[in-house]
């Protein structure tokens, strides 16, 4: 079972291996109301009272991702003492007009780091593997800055998505209210990756679907 986190935690998560040649910056998106969820997700903890920013943090850390970022609306000033150390908190002011406002202040901030692609996650799916990470960043072919690669479930498009820094623009410009990257995406002929092996790719939407043990590898 999931429930709003209750008390701040500061628990410090490992720095990343460097698993490929390429300098990545995580993203989480957890700026969103979560009203199908019933609060925001940003608050989410697990049944042992892990929060889902740390776990997401941890995925995009193990798989490779040097910075992380966490943008936040709904909830910040809760939300804030859950982020877990050396993760930069990205306030994003208009977040109820929906998830583009969330990533075009987070790939905003994210270009700011130098890094050559981002990974970006949401953190309503904290069972993620950081080998779903460790699989697009290895699919990023010989120039990650330009690449486009998304994940995919039995086919079925989620996260992790690997955008390069070349589509950053791009993308910030092409993003609208609840309309994310997917068209961009679909219209860049962006690399499919399949990860059904190794998740379902599934987000939680209801208190009762909580993991009741985080993925971690």
């Amino acid at each position: 079972m999931v429930q709003p986190s209750s008390r701040p935690t500061g628990r410090a998560l490992p720095a990343a291996p460097s698993v490929t040649g390429a300098a990545l910056t995580g993203l989480v998106l957890a700026a969103g109301a979560g009203r199908r969820y019933g609060g925001p997700k940003a608050l989410a903890i697990t049944a042992d009272g892990t929060p889902w920013l740390h776990l997401a943090v941890a995925a995009l850390r193990a798989g490779g991702c040097a910075r992380v970022l966490v943008t936040l609306g709904a909830g910040a000033s809760d939300a804030l003492p859950l982020v877990p150390p050396g993760v930069e908190p990205v306030l994003v002011p208009g977040w109820n007009e929906g998830i583009a406002a969330s990533l075009r202040h987070g790939l905003g901030a994210a270009g700011g780091h130098g890094a050559d692609a981002v990974v970006v996650v949401t953190v309503d799916t904290p069972t993620m593997p950081a080998g779903a990470v460790r699989r697009i960043a290895s699919a990023a072919g010989p120039d990650p800055t330009d690449a486009l690669v998304q994940a995919v479930y039995g086919g079925r498009p989620g996260h992790p998505v690997l955008i390069g820094r070349r589509h950053v623009p791009a993308i910030t410009a092409a993003v609208s209210r609840d309309v994310g990257a997917r068209p961009y995406l679909l219209a860049n002929a962006a690399r499919e990756v399949e990860c059904g092996d190794l998740w379902d790719g599934a987000d939680l939407d209801g208190r009762s679907e909580g993991p009741a043990q985080p993925s971690r590898s």
